[in-house]
């Protein structure tokens, strides 16, 4: 029987490749781990024990895919990062500052139980989680 531990990967299919790739690590905090040839364009980005695959419309695995996700037609709704404990005003204000429009902060539930979490746009316009776990009383 199958029994799930965590997400793997997300793959994210752009026409804007690298800002998305820069977004990702210089804004996300995200490690860059490993990049494929500029003609199949597929990088990979380690979050924490999870990948964020960006793959380049133009190149050859993101033309199999067809035409690059677009405001109303994105490929994926949103994933979630789950992140170290944060301030939420310090982690909010931040994200203004990157340029990135930001949503407010509620409680939500989520593979390791309720967290404070907050929703954002990528460059490309796809839709993320950022959100910590909140402590269980003993």
């Amino acid at each position: 029987m199958i029994k799930p531990k965590a997400i793997d990967h997300i793959v994210l299919r752009t026409d804007r490749y690298q800002e998305l790739i820069d977004f990702y690590c210089n804004v996300l905090g995200c490690i860059l781990e490993r990049t494929t040839s500029e003609e199949f364009g597929l990088t990979q980005l380690r979050a924490g024990s999870a990948l964020i695959d960006i793959v380049d419309v133009k190149g050859t695995l993101g033309k199999s895919g067809g035409p690059a996700p677009r405001e109303t037609g994105n490929n994926v709704d949103h994933f979630c990062l789950q992140i170290e404990p944060f301030e939420e005003h310090e982690l909010k204000t931040y994200l203004q500052e990157q340029g990135v429009e930001v949503g407010e902060f509620q409680d939500r539930y989520g593979a390791q139980g309720m967290g404070r979490s907050i929703y954002l746009k990528d460059l490309a316009g796809n839709n993320i989680e950022l959100r910590a776990v909140i402590s269980k009383s003993t």
